[in-house]
This record gives C-alpha cells, structure tokens and sequence, in this order.
C-alpha cells in the first residue's frame, strides 16, 4: 500500500506499506472476507452449496436453516423458529451485523409474501423506475411488447460518418443494457428475447438499435408492477418444468437461429 499523505518517511518516499491483514478497499479484501465468512459458517456446521458457492445450508433432523450470503448482505431461512434465533446469535457474536427482522427488500429486489396462500413474489418496480430515471424515460409513452414486429437488428444499423458515430458515443447504450440485464435474470425473464437481440450492438450502436432498447423501456414501464410468483396451495412440486424453442435464420448478419429457454419451479421461472 503506499504510504499515507503525512505520514510517508524521509528518504524512504519510494517504499510502500506491508499490510498484516486486509483492508477495505483493496482488491484483495472481497476474497479475505469471503475464506473468513467460509470458514467461520463451516465450523458452526453449515454446508457450501456446489453450483452456488454463496448458498449454505444447515440441518438437524427435520429442521433445516439455508443462509445466502451477498457480499456483506445475508438472507435467512428456515423452518424452525429455534434454529433461526440461535444462528442469528451465533453470527451477531461472531461478525458485527445488525438484524433488519423479515426480508422485505435486497439488492433491488422487493419481496412480496402471502403466508396464508403460501405464495412468495419478486419485483423490481422500483429499480425500473430508477432505470427509467436515469435514462430521463420516466415521462415516455407506455409499450406494449417489449420488441417490435418486423424489425431486425443488424449490423447495417450502425452509423457510417464519423459525425454520426460520435453522436452515437453519447448515448448510454452499454449503461442502459447492464440494468436491463439485472431486471431480466432476476424478476422479468419475458424480456430475455429482446435483450439477447439488442446486447449484441453495443460496441457500434446505430439509432435503430437504441430505438429497439427504448422499446424495451416503454414495455417495462407499463409492466413495471408485475412481478414472479413462487409456490401455490399445492405441495411444493420437486419438478422441474422446462421449454425450448428456436426460430430459422433470423439474424440478418449471420443467417444464425435464436434458441430460447425457460425452466419453472412450483409456477415461477427459475432460469
């Protein structure tokens, strides 16, 4: 690290600090936070889920508690009050943390439940109009698909002048495509489609292909409010319901074919 203003040492400016534990703010600190949260959950008995890293799990008989961990956020949940309250214990004497009671809202993510139906929702209402916000599209007229019949993305879209390609430049396509992403993986997979499609020009964006994303905007913003729905009055289906399908050479460029995909869990998209 180099040596704090005020405190660097005479005829030794060109040395820099040895660190003996991370710090905040260095690269390193994300990782030594993560082997530290590991190896503290792994002693109390907790269990690494293989395809998710940040999901653990804990069991004892019947009761069983899952603890999903982002960066420095933790979601906790279980079917034993008991187990809950004594692991909420244990990590409030082993980190500093603070206990924000029921989950109602993370990273953007509002989360709905209704106990009596059994029913969880996810939305992202918000976080679309800060995306409509920043993009000055909250006043925009409302759409009603999220990609227009017809019209095919190429590159033959892309600006051909200079004065036209800096024009273009100005535009936050690349920002507007990143927070598009966030809502489709997380609440909003009927976006998927238009966004595989629009994603693909960013690097020589025309003004076609921004019209295609503010199409994309105007959708979300007359379906902002809705959002996935998980579990029903029915047991909890341990099926796994998918659909595939694909078109016939509808990139222009390429003469390639889209796959689509979609997999669901107990009514809700899960992939």
């Amino acid at each position: 690290m180099d040596q704090p203003k005020g405190f660097i040492s005479k005829s030794e400016e060109k040395k820099v600090c040895k660190l003996q534990r991370s710090i905040c703010g260095l690269k390193q600190a994300s990782r030594s936070w993560n082997i530290c949260f590991y190896k503290a959950v792994k002693g109390y008995g907790f269990s690494q889920n293989e395809d998710e890293p940040c999901v653990y799990k804990k069991d004892s008989g019947s009761a069983v508690v899952f603890l999903v961990l982002y960066v420095d956020d933790i979601l906790m949940f279980g079917n034993d009050i008991g187990m809950l309250t004594s692991m909420k214990l244990w990590l409030s004497k082993t980190f500093s943390m603070k206990d924000l009671g029921n989950a109602s809202y993370i990273l953007g993510i509002k989360i709905y439940k209704d106990r009596s139906r059994k029913l969880i929702g996810l939305s992202q209402s918000l976080y679309v109009d800060k995306v409509l916000g920043r993009i000055q599209m909250e006043h925009s007229k409302k759409g009603f698909l999220p990609v227009r019949h017809g019209i095919y993305q190429s590159m033959s879209m892309s600006p051909k002048t200079p004065k036209a390609m800096i024009q273009m430049s100005l535009i936050p396509y690349a920002s507007a495509i990143g927070s598009l992403m966030y809502v489709m993986l997380c609440t909003r997979p009927d976006i998927s489609y238009a966004m595989s499609i629009t994603s693909r020009y960013q690097s020589n964006l025309g003004s076609k292909n921004w019209s295609a994303v503010k199409t994309m905007l105007k959708y979300l913003r007359r379906t902002k409010d809705m959002f996935l729905v998980y579990g029903s009055r029915a047991p909890l289906r341990l099926l796994v319901e998918g659909y595939t399908d694909l078109d016939f050479e509808s990139d222009v460029d390429g003469r390639k074919s889209t796959s689509g995909y979609v997999f669901q869990l107990n009514g809700g998209a899960i992939s």
